[in-house]
């Protein structure tokens, strides 16, 4: 795609409207998504140039035809070696990765595992609605036990996997939950997980209206938003409700909800802190589902100062080509080497 030089600051979100025809169903959370994106990248101070969007396979991973911006459409999976190897040869770049639940977690699990361990600066956007889309309805990494889906007729026996959970246990710097039916929240937490310098992942909430439709109506109707959405804001104690009358606190080591009042005030609460070096915190966080607790969104760990693989690799290179032999007999002998004599 050729690109012109653009000036940032003048940078809307039309700058990053194709004019592809946009191919997901009516009503798929992913044109949500989709335009968040397009409204967060122009508020981010970066020349229109310099971002790259990666993408493996699935209906997310349609992404980078609908991004006016460099990008690549690669295979399943591998999304993330990809994005890695964009980072590395141009660390100035900001790459923001796109993957689904059956994409990131299984076939690219690996992968993302190792992405997400050696902290690339690297924005990651995993689209979770717990069921393969793509290939029309087959129960995913994340679907629930006893899911009845094209491939699992009587049920799945699968237990899933947690997204955040995951990425906590591949040690991210940076994990994060929004939906696709809260823009700004989305615009939000996009713009911070940019922010921040490492690996950022976030788990996005996403609704397929074919094969799964409202699997999260848990957490996105807008009867049940209040009371079973536990809103994160760093700083502030963990309250919910529609009368902001409900809080968590820990028991020992497990957490529980409390209502406020006859003694119970928010002093009692758990104080959310994302900057915490121990993750056993933000486990708690991810952990948390409902109907037995609210469903935590926002930016459940944010862990800075740690150095990046870019940063890393660019330090070792630089080194070695300080130590280096001007002579290449020498370099290719190396000092393990020995001649044999008559």
């Amino acid at each position: 795609m050729n690109q012109t030089i653009t000036d940032d600051s003048s940078l809307t979100k039309k700058d990053f409207v194709t004019p592809n025809d946009v191919r997901w169903c009516p009503g798929c959370g992913d044109y949500a998504i989709l335009n968040a994106v397009q409204r967060t990248l122009p508020e981010l101070g970066i020349p229109k140039e310099q971002f790259v969007v990666v993408s493996g396979i699935g209906c997310s991973s349609r992404f980078p035809y609908y991004m006016n911006t460099y990008g690549f459409h690669t295979i399943h999976g591998r999304a993330p070696t990809v994005a890695t190897g964009v980072k590395v040869a141009n660390p100035d770049l900001s790459v923001w990765m796109i993957t689904g639940d059956g994409d990131g977690l299984s076939i690219g699990a690996n992968h993302l595992l190792h992405l997400l361990r050696r902290n690339l600066d690297i924005n990651v956007l995993l689209f979770n609605n717990r069921i393969y889309g793509l290939t029309k309805g087959q129960y995913s990494p994340t679907s629930e036990v006893g899911k009845k889906t094209k491939s699992t007729p009587l049920g799945s026996v699968d237990h899933p996997i947690n997204p955040l959970l995951f990425a906590l246990g591949s040690e991210a710097t940076f994990v994060a939950r929004t939906t696709d039916t809260d823009m700004k929240h989305m615009v939000e937490t996009f713009k911070t997980a940019q922010s921040h310098k490492g690996t950022s992942f976030i788990e996005v909430f996403q609704n397929c209206v074919i094969f799964n439709n409202k699997t999260f109506d848990s957490v996105t109707s807008r009867d049940a938003k209040q009371d079973q959405v536990l809103v994160l804001e760093e700083g502030m104690p963990l309250i919910f409700g529609a009368n902001k009358d409900k809080g968590i606190r820990l028991n020992g080591l497990d957490p529980e909800i409390v209502t406020l009042g006859d003694g119970i005030g928010q002093d009692d609460l758990l104080v959310h802190k994302p900057r915490s070096p121990n993750s056993a915190y933000a486990n708690i966080l991810a952990q948390m589902t409902y109907p037995t607790f609210p469903t935590p969104v926002g930016v459940l760990r944010q862990l800075d100062g740690r150095e990046t693989y870019e940063d890393a690799l660019i330090q070792q290179i630089s080194h070695a080509k300080i130590d280096k032999t001007e002579n290449l007999q020498e370099l290719l002998i190396g000092q393990n080497s020995w001649v044999v004599e008559d």
